[in-house]
């Protein structure tokens, strides 16, 4: 247990880390940066978010099925569809009471965190590569809320407590 559970933090400090790195970014007014040049950041945020998704997703993996051990891929469906039936249980009934009522899509009849996971399913790779793309698309508010519900309750999986040392002092 203890290899998976500090692989599975690890994985996931750095999710949250990327997340934390592109909303920080977003905070920042670039217009009145000098050279800023919105067309060539247009893939960023997109790709970054991807990775960051992909490395929750491997989170619950490797805590799931008790290895550090990672899936290679960058497929978000893939990804999911991996995690066990309970995970996907939770992670799809969470996304329909917490994210999709603020993030409603009246074009897909069952919307879940699936939709949102293949609508973005190669983000990474696909904005990674995004001159060579004709259509992409990114809803990235949808995205976020998504991705930050995954990490959150991917934390309720564990908890941790500082304990001091135990030397006298004397």
């Amino acid at each position: 247990m203890g290899a998976r559970l500090t692989t599975a933090i690890k994985i996931a400090n750095s999710a949250n880390a990327i997340l934390q790195r592109v909303n920080a970014f977003d905070q920042e007014d670039m217009r009145s940066k000098k050279d800023w040049d919105m067309r060539a950041h247009l893939g960023i945020d997109p790709m970054l978010l991807g990775l960051s998704m992909e490395l929750a997703l491997k989170a619950w993996y490797v805590f799931d099925h008790d290895t550090p051990k990672v899936l290679r891929s960058h497929n978000l469906p893939k990804l999911f569809a991996a995690l066990k039936p309970e995970s996907q249980d939770k992670l799809e009934s969470t996304f329909r009471q917490s994210v999709a009522p603020h993030h409603p899509n009246i074009f897909i009849i069952d919307y879940g965190i699936r939709s949102v996971l293949l609508q973005h399913e190669n983000a990474f790779e696909d904005w990674r590569y995004s001159y060579e793309a004709r259509h992409l698309s990114f809803e990235k508010s949808v995205f976020i809320a998504t991705l930050e519900m995954v990490l959150r309750e991917f934390k309720k999986r564990y908890r941790t407590e500082k304990i001091p040392p135990i030397w006298n002092s004397e």
